[in-house]
């Protein structure tokens, strides 16, 4: 189960990368996952949410010292792929956790602030919520084995 939550943190990875790719695209291009009004990356990936801590109203487009959602996308999903592979599931509950909420979080901010949706962040969500129920349950299923051990 180790390399399936592995592989899956290696897709998140990708996805935040091309989620990063957008950000850092000029705003006057069309980002290539803008397909309807509701749906476009580009209006997404250049919100002032779209670094941590968020943008202020006051804070220059480029400036301050913010850090891309996207590359706390790629260094999440690369702890996970490492720890899963280490074979430290219960690491990887924890940073699956973190990024499951953080995930919902900018789901919340793109239905309800921003009123567009990003089909990578949607993918990412996906992504993150399916590690998060496959290390969940085999955390439980290694959980029990080892109190069915203890007890013969």
């Amino acid at each position: 189960m180790k390399y399936l939550i592995a592989l899956l943190a290696f897709a998140g990875m990708w996805v935040s990368g091309l989620a990063l790719r957008v950000h850092y695209q000029d705003p006057s291009m069309a980002p290539p996952c803008a397909v309807t009004e509701k749906f476009d990356c580009g209006a997404v990936n250049h919100s002032r949410f779209a670094v941590f801590p968020a943008r202020t109203f006051d804070d220059p487009p480029t400036g301050g010292k913010h850090i891309p959602v996207a590359v706390l996308g790629l260094i999440g999903y690369g702890l996970m792929a490492g720890f899963a592979l280490w074979g430290r599931l219960w690491i990887v509950l924890e940073l699956a956790q973190i990024g499951f909420f953080f995930a919902a979080i900018l789901s919340y901010l793109e239905a309800y602030v921003i009123e567009k949706w990003c089909i990578y962040c949607l993918w990412s969500q996906a992504i993150v919520a399916t590690i998060l129920l496959l290390t969940a349950g085999t955390v439980y299923v290694q959980w029990r084995q080892r109190k069915a051990l203890a007890r013969a």
